[in-house]
């Protein structure tokens, strides 16, 4: 049986990392057997990142470098459908949730007051008292020097949200009345799409981003059905 090694819950969500949520999302989808391990111990995985999986004596990393394995292992039951133009599309749009939304996400998570002041309670609430004090103004200092080094941490607080607010309007104008990005039937790009999104949408704090998704109602209506087909009686939202 597959081993998914990821954060344990957070947030009333399955994973408050979008990764792993998308990584157990696509092998919910998937029908695979998989079993999850929650882990915290980055220093032993193999990219220093979560999640990463192990497939008998087979110990993959990434996300995405997964679920291309878990496609060409047990087959790709979710986009084979796809015509070549719809693949290009979900390439697209997965680039741009990982690589671009996702950094808002930091932004309203790490670097924004008001979603600070939740993180620093939640991701640490587990931290001995004076390892409270120090270790999440250590964590935040890290993961500032990544936003700026990624290029999103150069820019203004309006530009920030400008920059997700039209992620946000291109996912809504390309789902429209959809009941999943490609249609009716789900695939990969739904995974991905929803473990951005439910960050987004169903964690404690407010910010311009999450307002303006909240704004574009087909966006929560799919992810609340994601979650019910997929996770359910498992998760409560905010």
């Amino acid at each position: 049986m597959i081993k998914l090694h990821q954060f344990p819950p957070l947030y009333g969500l399955p994973n408050a990392s979008p990764f792993c949520l998308k990584l157990e999302t696509y092998l919910r989808m998937a029908g695979l057997p998989f079993k999850v391990v929650w882990d915290t111990e980055m220093a032993k995985t193999p990219k220093g990142k979560m999640p990463y999986i192990e497939d008998g004596e087979k110990v993959i990393a990434d996300s995405g470098i997964i679920i291309d394995y878990l496609k060409a292992t047990y087959g790709d039951v979710l986009d084979a459908h796809l015509s070549p133009k719809e693949k290009a599309v979900t390439l697209a749009f997965t680039r741009l949730l990982d690589e671009h939304l996702y950094w808002s996400l930091i932004y309203q998570r790490w670097i924004a007051p008001a979603g600070w002041k939740t993180t620093q309670v939640e991701y640490f609430r587990g931290l001995p008292a004076p390892l409270r004090l120090v270790v999440p103004h250590i964590a935040r200092r890290s993961i500032n020097k990544q936003f700026w080094g990624q290029g999103m941490g150069r820019h203004t607080e309006q530009e920030i949200y400008a920059l997700a607010n039209a992620n946000l309007t291109a996912l809504s104008d390309y789902l429209a009345d959809q009941a999943f990005f490609h249609g009716e039937n789900p695939s990969t790009l739904d995974a991905v799409a929803y473990s951005h999104l439910a960050n987004l949408l169903w964690t404690p704090y407010d910010s311009p981003i999450k307002r303006h998704a909240l704004a574009l109602p087909n966006l929560e209506g799919f992810c609340r059905r994601m979650r019910d087909r997929y996770y359910p009686g498992k998760m409560k939202t905010s």
